[in-house]
């Protein structure tokens, strides 16, 4: 009996998080505008206000809804996302670290190769600040910063194909265990080098070079698997 009651519990608060989100969606509402109260969407679904609070919980857990205390529930900035990292994800084996960076190795150049078909405006210039931005932390010594920005510029270069579901692949698979990779390529990778690699890949999307901007995306993703390769098999 507990696991029934379990399972229609399961199936009640995502009922009730689809819903919340169908709502959302009719009234066209976007990343930070207001949402209904609490007490309001309890009222509107006939259900108990610590039920709203779980449903919408979890919509929070995937960045759909942000709950500000002692201010309401607003729109998240992943409202219309369609794929997202698990944010619980466990910290990987070496194996499995290994296959994220092949899986990146195999999405990656090809979007590049898009993205230079396509070349959307604001990524353009996002990619540009994000380079400016890593020249100035390469010599800074702050490289959880510039990991950061790093991997910001492989997202914005992903934006750049103008495929929303294909940035939401690269932006997902370039957070998953960003830590475990990022660490090793500090220790052992060459900042200058990425840095490099990266403005060369710019270059090739921004001069429209499909082939270049894949061939320079996958020779970058190869050497970012060489280090980490290297690192885990002489710790």
């Amino acid at each position: 009996m507990s696991t029934s009651g379990g399972v229609v519990r399961r199936s009640l608060l995502d009922d009730l998080a689809t819903s919340m989100l169908a709502l959302i969606a009719d009234r066209k509402l976007s990343s930070g505008d207001q949402f209904e109260s609490v007490r309001s969407l309890a009222d509107r679904f006939k259900v108990a206000v610590p039920t709203v609070r779980e449903a919408l919980r979890r919509l929070e857990a995937t960045g759909a809804v942000e709950l500000r205390h002692g201010s309401g529930v607003y729109v998240g900035q992943h409202i219309g996302r369609l794929i997202l990292a698990n944010p619980l994800a466990p910290t990987p084996s070496s194996d499995r670290l290994i296959e994220l960076l092949q899986a990146r190795a195999l999405i990656e150049p090809p979007v590049a190769a898009l993205a230079a078909r396509v070349r959307t405006e604001a990524a353009l210039e996002r990619m540009a600040g994000d380079l400016a931005a890593a020249a100035e932390l390469v010599t800074s010594g702050d490289h959880a910063q510039l990991a950061e920005v790093n991997m910001d510029f492989h997202r914005s270069l992903a934006q750049a194909s103008g495929n929303a579901t294909l940035a939401e692949v690269v932006e997902s698979v370039t957070v998953v265990n960003v830590r475990e990779q990022l660490e090793i390529l500090h220790i052992h990778g060459d900042r200058q080098t990425d840095l490099d690699e990266h403005r060369a890949i710019y270059a090739a999307v921004l001069a429209g070079d499909p082939e270049l901007a894949e061939r320079l995306t996958h020779e970058h993703l190869d050497g970012v698997l060489a280090v980490i390769n290297n690192r885990l098999q002489h710790p």
